[in-house]
């Protein structure tokens, strides 16, 4: 069984936290202090990419405004800024995660800052190891948590309904971005942001909300997209569960590399299987059993199965059925990953690539999963990086830091919901010069790379200012050491791409 991988989350919490500890204290009533700003600022120094660079930590709460216009909550962010004579000319990337109840910790310690989270092999909670991938040398790195996650929380009193929204919170972490470039001077600076899962929904909020900060680039990690229509969220998926047949060698094949079994996979999905699917009852049933074989073909389901399903399978078809005869099931963050098929499971929040359900002891009976409440995990807090950030950056906290915060996911407000990424299209149409980054997992269920690619192709997203980047990887697309040096490699690639 493969190991859970760390991930973001998109319409349901998906983090891989690491540690589970259900807390009682809700974000609505935290022991926070009076709005007096902390800072804490430490020096210290790195090689990354081959390159020695001397580095400032600078750790610092921002408060943000309630519904009434009033302080109501602080923002915590974690900057790290190379140490130059001209900073106001270095670019600066802003970084923030998904959920929308989750820290920033998946990119801050998996991806791109200058400590990375221990080694799988290390003791539980050891503390954070050198990334010699981080790209600081190229750039400087600020991490933003949210309200409700990290050590962020609302001030006591406070109605979070302020930030636990599309609109609000998108407000909230704009506000936190402007006073963090104003507090710093570095109003000069190329600015650029990067939001993984829900994370690539608040970018487009943020652009849309606060048109005045005026990006360079944004970066999108797992973009939440929106593939409608009776035949396009099967025509999406398609190509995702071709991979995941291939990494489980479900399907023969042929020599191919996961790459070439996805394409293939696309060029059958965007032509005869959505021909097929348009026609509906007036497919002939030769057509239909020849569209099912060749679905079994490059997704390793049986061919009954897939005509049963009428050519549309879901998700949880692939999930429950690709190892079905193994008594296993794949999971969606991660196809890879694998987990014992067992009655009521719902799919997501069971999801092994989560790893957030409380394990069943051995010999009780199965939970019925469809009924259960995320809420009731509450908020998990990551003690290792608690300890870093109070220890190492000196930050003064006596909150637990929360990796992920299912209370806060629960009550979100997503304001009737629907695709975003219009505003995005929108930005780039009206600034000329914004530039977009887009990475995608080909074994990531959960936001298939193909539902993406259509939900871009059809916002308006002027393809000559679009780099695409497909990873062997899952939901975060860094997950491994070569796909950590490919990600980063690549960001530092567009931010270069953008500079005089």
């Amino acid at each position: 069984m493969k190991t859970a991988t760390t991930c973001a989350l998109a319409a349901v919490l998906l983090f891989t936290a690491p540690a589970l500890a259900a807390t009682p204290d809700a974000p609505s009533a935290p022991a926070a202090a009076a709005p007096v700003q902390q800072v804490a600022i430490t020096k210290h120094k790195g090689v990354f990419n081959g390159q020695a660079v001397a580095y400032t930590a600078t750790v610092a709460d921002y408060v943000v405004a309630g519904a009434d216009g009033k302080p109501g909550a602080s923002i915590v962010t974690i900057a790290y800024t190379r140490d130059v004579k001209d900073a106001a000319k270095r670019p600066v990337m802003f970084v923030y995660n998904g959920g929308p109840g989750a820290s920033s910790s998946p990119l801050h310690l998996g991806a791109l800052g200058p400590m990375r989270k221990a080694a799988a092999d290390a003791p539980k909670d050891a503390p954070p190891r050198d990334n010699p991938f981080s790209p600081l040398d190229a750039f400087d790195l600020v991490f933003i948590d949210p309200v409700g996650t990290g050590f962020s929380r609302p001030f006591p009193g406070a109605d979070t309904k302020a930030w636990y929204s599309r609109s609000g919170d998108a407000k909230a972490v704009a506000s936190a971005i402007e006073q963090w470039l104003k507090a710093n001077k570095r109003e000069a600076s190329p600015r650029y942001m990067t939001g993984e899962s829900y994370g690539t929904t608040r970018a487009a909020m943020i652009l849309k909300e606060a048109p005045n900060l005026h990006f360079d680039g944004v970066a999108l990690v797992a973009l939440v997209g929106d593939a409608k229509g009776k035949e396009m969220p099967y025509v999406a998926a398609l190509p995702t569960m071709a991979a995941g047949a291939w990494y489980h060698q479900r399907v023969d094949r042929k020599g191919r590399t996961v790459q070439q079994a996805y394409d293939e996979a696309l060029e059958f999905a965007r032509g005869d299987y959505v021909k097929a699917l348009i026609q509906g009852s007036s497919l002939p049933p030769a057509e239909h059993r020849r569209i099912a074989e060749r679905m079994s073909e490059l997704t390793g389901l049986p061919v009954d199965l897939i005509e049963s399903k009428d050519l549309r399978l879901s998700k949880n078809d692939f999930m429950f059925n690709l190892l079905k005869d193994k008594t296993l099931r794949t999971g969606l963050l991660d196809v890879r990953v694998t987990a014992p098929l067992e009655p009521g499971q719902e799919g997501s929040i069971d999801d092994p690539a989560l790893g957030v359900m409380p394990k069943r002891a051995a010999g009780a009976p199965a939970v019925d999963n469809k009924s259960f409440n995320p809420a009731s995990l509450g908020a998990i807090p990551n003690p290792a990086l608690g300890r870093y950030l109070t220890e190492d950056l000196k930050f003064k906290s006596a909150e637990p830091y929360y990796a992920l915060n299912f209370i806060v996911n629960s009550a979100w407000n997503y304001e009737g919901g629907g695709d975003v990424n219009d505003a995005v299209g929108e930005a780039m149409k009206a600034d000329p010069k914004l530039r977009l980054f887009w990475a995608a997992g080909l074994y990531d269920l959960t936001t298939p790379a193909y539902a993406a690619r259509y939900t871009l192709d059809h916002a308006g997203i002027p393809v000559d200012r679009l780099t695409a980047v497909y990873f062997d990887g899952p939901h975060g697309v860094y997950d491994g050491d070569d796909n950590l040096a490919k990600f980063n490699a690549a960001l530092k690639a567009f931010v270069a791409a953008g500079q005089p």
